[in-house]
């Protein structure tokens, strides 16, 4: 996180960075004495640093995100956009900067039906994926990939009616994902998200191991499925929407971290949450970073980034091995 601070057109000493930091702290209790320039500290404490924190935020709800869901549909391959979170976000920002709905909510409009277009989105799919009262993972997962489509036309049907090329960039430069926008104002909601999400699927780790055993097996150990699989959906889904609502579309973070984790610390739950929480937050936090740099002073969407490390990763995923519904060959 230091070394990503320092990173920028302006070059800062990790000293600086920290003494910045700390003097931040109520009642400056280290009695640390200011003798940098104000441009310094607001590039650092204003810029940087808020920056930095959502997107060790992001990464580690997106990942923990990826680890939940793949355990819920029980196919590594899945991650949180399957529900159609992402879709569902860009049809709420998009109607905010082409249309501007919500604009008696100041700065919050944007984040706001980024929220609710997830949310949405995400009811509509556990609504079809629910048969006879039960959720059915096939379903959930189809359900998922056809409303994110018609999500997906009615983003591009905004945009092709609109004659603003500014708002066209801005839409497509949100959808790419980006942490430009990260104010310090932004981050409680979904850091306060992100530790009740955690904390609560924590204290089910027990139940995420049982359900890669098998439906069946789960059930006879005293786990109720439809109530458990209600709960992970509702978690990942309200982890997911607040993310995407403040940094656009990440992609292939809730799909590669889960399997790096899995790697290093095995498929046991109790370890695979903590570590993609912090192998994610490290990644994207790196990934801003290079997206800062790589074409500076220009700034790239991170989700570029993202994916050009993902894809890789995925490709080689599927060489390795084949999968399928619900099972892994």
């Amino acid at each position: 996180m230091t070394l990503a601070i320092m990173v920028g057109s302006v070059s800062i000493t990790p000293s600086i960075v920290w003494r910045i930091i700390l003097t931040h702290i109520p009642f400056n209790p280290f009695g640390i004495t200011a003798d940098w320039s104000r441009s310094q500290e607001i590039i650092i404490w204003q810029i940087r640093t808020p920056r930095v924190v959502l997107a060790m935020i992001v990464g580690a709800g997106l990942a923990i995100s990826g680890a939940a869901i793949q355990a819920l549909v029980r196919n590594s391959i899945a991650d949180p956009y399957i529900l159609g979170v992402s879709s569902g976000a860009s049809v709420g920002a998009t109607s905010v900067i082409l249309l501007g709905a919500f604009s008696f909510l100041g700065m919050y409009a944007l984040s706001f039906a980024a929220f609710i277009g997830a949310t949405i989105a995400v009811l509509i799919v556990f609504f079809l994926a629910r048969v006879e009262g039960r959720i059915s993972v096939i379903r959930l997962l189809l359900a998922g990939i056809a409303v994110s489509l018609v999500l997906s036309a009615l983003t591009n049907f905004m945009l092709m009616m609109t004659k603003e090329e500014g708002g066209i960039k801005a839409v497509m430069y949100w959808m790419m994902g980006s942490l430009a926008g990260a104010k310090w104002v932004n981050l409680t909601i979904p850091f306060i998200v992100l530790i009740v999400v955690y904390v609560i699927l924590r204290l089910h780790t027990r139940h995420l191991n049982l359900l890669l055993v098998g439906e069946e097996s789960a059930a006879t150990l005293g786990v109720n499925l439809e109530r458990f699989r209600l709960l992970l959906i509702v978690l990942i889904s309200l982890l997911t929407g607040v993310l995407v609502a403040v940094s656009g579309a990440i992609g292939f973070i809730g799909l590669i971290i889960p399997h790096i984790a899995r790697m290093i610390v095995g498929s046991n739950y109790r370890f695979v949450l903590p570590v993609s929480a912090l192998i994610g937050a490290i990644f994207l936090i790196w990934a801003d970073a290079a997206a800062r740099i790589v074409i500076a002073p220009e700034e790239m969407p991170i989700g570029i980034i993202t994916a050009l490390c993902g894809c890789p990763f995925f490709i080689w995923m599927l060489r390795k091995q084949m999968y399928s519904f619900g099972e892994e060959n």
